[in-house]
């Protein structure tokens, strides 16, 4: 039985899902708050955790960034509302596998738990999906002018972009593209990386170099040689690891830790974010002499609210995966349904998309898909106009200015968050919160 840590501070809602997986042959234990989270961390192994993304004494981010320290594997599911929808993505930048919208359906719960197992018993395959497509849009047409310009080179390419946008999949096609597709493609969540072992898991290290290495590992550097290895998140690294990356970029060596050898390696490197890494050069966060290395060459990936007549095709490609993977006969969608899909915004970009027609696709028995088979929240947000909040609640309002306050301050600060904290003479710690609760990116 696979052992399951539940973070949830709905006693009512942890015990219903507590029996429900229980009854599918899981061994679970339920935690209330972020302290107790990380007090049983420390003392026991679990294969997976589902964590309720807003806790007592903190969020489940704070769980997350724990596990990453900690330099834990162990694959992790956050569980939110759905109109936290933004904050759950980002928590795939800090190595979530998946995100589940409450209320929560019992059968897609199941097959976000399985799923998730399942991709901690296969980490190490890699697997290429080219069914995916090109789209014809007019951002697509740009952004694969681009890919298909570049792919053939060795030039370092920064692909940057929301979350969710697929900034891996553009990876792959650069690889497949390119003189070097026959070598491998290792893919490295730098977001998931723990400070400690970031070293490690990039450059390898000897038999006794820290406690807990009990025998010499190579690194995905030495692993990829040959090929491509695409660092996603790369922001994330810790100063002393860009200056190990930057030599590694200069010289063509790397050297494990714990090791006096040096090891050649020849390998191509692409890095992605949904960070501006000039902003955080500028702020000390990220080296210019590393920057500019790997910005050879920018892609943008526009959102998939840019990408126009793309979303249906998107829309019907995912159905069809949908059905393969649920073993369902969906084959099209009622006018209503059609048109939600087509009107909403898509925060969560193209992940969000996969998301809630994996789960339409779920929950509709038959060969057409209705309205009842998508997040009420997601209706709400399509059918209710988009206006100023009631002039007589002081707090909606209230909150609408603090927001285009916050808003001006960071465009006026370049997103420089140090000024623009200065700007609303609030502390930077303020500032983060503020924007986490409004959502601003």
């Amino acid at each position: 039985m696979a052992s399951i840590l539940i973070i949830e501070d709905d006693s009512t809602f942890a015990q219903i899902i507590e029996g429900f997986l229980t009854k599918h042959h899981f061994e679970v234990t339920t935690v209330g708050n972020v302290a107790k989270a990380l007090k049983l961390l420390s003392q026991q192994n679990f294969e997976l955790l589902l964590i309720d993304y807003r806790l007592p004494d903190g969020t489940g981010i704070d769980v997350l960034n724990h596990r990453r320290e900690a330099g834990s594997a162990v694959p992790a599911v956050i569980m939110t509302s759905f109109n936290d929808v933004r904050t759950a993505v980002k928590s795939i930048q800090l190595g979530a596998s998946d995100y589940i919208t409450k209320p929560i359906n019992p059968d897609e719960l199941l097959m976000v738990v399985n799923t998730a197992l399942e991709k901690k018993s296969t980490a190490k395959v890699e697997r290429t999906d080219n069914r995916f497509i090109r789209g014809k849009s007019d951002a697509a047409k740009r952004l694969y002018q681009h890919i298909d310009l570049v792919a053939a080179t060795d030039m370092s390419v920064i692909i940057q972009g929301e979350s969710g946008t697929g900034k891996e999949f553009a990876a792959r096609t650069l690889h497949q593209q390119s003189k070097r597709k026959s070598q491998p493609f290792i893919a490295i969540d730098c977001g998931a990386l723990s400070k400690d072992l970031a070293a490690s898991e990039l450059f390898g290290h000897t038999k006794g170099a820290f406690t807990g290495a009990l025998a010499d590992k190579k690194g995905s550097f030495e692993a990829a040689n040959g090929g491509t290895i695409f660092l996603d998140e790369i922001g994330n690294l810790s100063y002393e690891v860009q200056v190990k990356l930057l030599r590694a970029l200069q010289e063509r060596v790397i050297q494990p830790v714990g090791s006096n050898k040096q090891i050649a390696v020849d390998v191509r490197i692409i890095t992605a974010t949904n960070d501006d890494l000039a902003n955080s050069m500028k702020n000390g966060e990220f080296r210019e002499d590393l920057y500019h290395r790997l910005n050879e060459f920018k892609i943008q990936l526009p959102p998939l609210r840019e990408r126009g007549e793309d979303l249906e095709l998107f829309i019907d490609l995912f159905i069809k995966l949908s059905n393969e993977e649920l073993h369902r006969e969906v084959e099209k969608l009622d006018r209503e349904t059609r048109q939600l899909l087509l009107k909403y915004d898509w925060p969560g970009n193209l992940r969000e998309l996969r998301n809630v027609i994996k789960r339409m696709v779920l929950l509709t028995p038959g060969k057409i898909a209705t309205a009842d088979s998508l997040p009420d929240e997601m209706k709400t947000a399509v059918t209710t106009p988009s206006a100023l909040p009631n002039p007589t609640d002081i707090k909606a309002v209230n909150e609408t200015n603090e927001k285009a306050l916050i808003t001006e301050a960071l465009l006026k600060s370049k997103y420089n968050k140090s000024k623009a904290a200065k700007l609303l003479n609030i502390d930077r710690k303020t500032l983060y919160s503020k924007m986490e609760r409004y959502g601003i990116d």
